[in-house]
């Protein structure tokens, strides 16, 4: 049997807020269970406040469930180690530092061989189309560029596994799509499990073999959708298909169904009725 190289199981997660008379619970995951094949890429999405980013967190240890376990490689714990890698929404680039430097920066934190960590940063800024880049500092580049320093800092671990929030939702449209067909190609040469949070519906059915749709908070998996398009997909224009209309409305239905009654939310939808 081939164990899945993570595992979620019957996971919950609740904060406590502080009001102005009382303190208040906020139940944001309850009992998510999926699992994530070694080199599959997993995109969740959900309504805005079901969780996408706790379970992200959770899984990359920095916050701990209150029920339930993650499992890598059939073993609990969660993700953290030398075999996964973060991918970050905001750069955190540090400012004073050459771009060479921040890849560098976690290989340092773990003890790496400074020649090493040299020829990683080199390696991998290459990857991300960099080379020529090492000795600039995060203010001297754009942020697309800026954003492909912390795709090139989290591979250079040579992670097993890879965790991106919402990494291009602060770039334009044009500079998120070249992202979009960079990460493409980069997972297609290395293969490691990615799970990635976004927003956007379109971003999920180009990147994904598999999409998580989370319902309303408190967040739980409500449907798993199979991605059919082949890969490379840069290289036609997978908008152009049937399937791919009937996908994206699928996932807008389900969303729109989720927010429809919400108060913000609620006018809108009565008003385009």
């Amino acid at each position: 049997m081939i164990l899945p190289k993570i595992e979620v199981r019957a996971v919950a997660k609740s904060f406590r807020r502080a009001g102005r008379v009382a303190e208040s619970q906020i139940d944001a995951l309850q009992d998510v269970s999926f699992s994530i094949a070694a080199g599959e890429f997993v995109c969740l999405i959900g309504p805005s406040g079901c969780g996408k980013t706790t379970l992200l967190r959770l899984m990359n240890g920095l916050i701990e469930p209150d029920a339930g376990e993650i499992f890598v490689d059939g073993k609990a714990g969660p993700v953290p180690g030398p075999w996964a890698g973060f991918v970050f929404q905001s750069f955190r680039l540090l400012p004073w530092r050459t771009i060479a430097d921040n890849v560098q920066f976690p290989l340092q934190m773990r003890g790496i061989d400074a020649s090493v960590r040299a020829e990683r940063a080199r390696e991998y800024l290459a990857l991300v189309g960099l080379d020529g880049f090492d000795q600039c500092y995060p203010h001297e580049l754009s942020g697309g560029m800026q954003q492909r320093v912390g795709l090139a800092r989290a591979l250079a671990l040579q992670p097993e596994i890879l965790l991106m929030d919402e990494p291009f939702a602060a770039l334009d449209a044009q500079t998120r799509e070249l992202m979009q067909i960079e990460l493409s190609r980069i997972w297609e040469q290395r293969k490691v499990a990615v799970v990635f949070v976004t927003h956007s519906l379109d971003e999920s059915i180009f990147l994904a073999d598999r999409i998580i749709l989370l319902r309303r908070r408190p967040g739980k998996v409500e449907e798993e959708i199979p991605v059919p398009f082949e890969r490379p997909r840069w290289r036609y224009d997978i908008r152009a298909l049937p399937e791919y209309s009937r996908l994206r409305a699928h996932l807008w239905d389900k969303i729109r169904g989720m927010v429809a009654d919400e108060p913000q939310y609620k006018r809108i939808f009565q008003e385009s009725a």
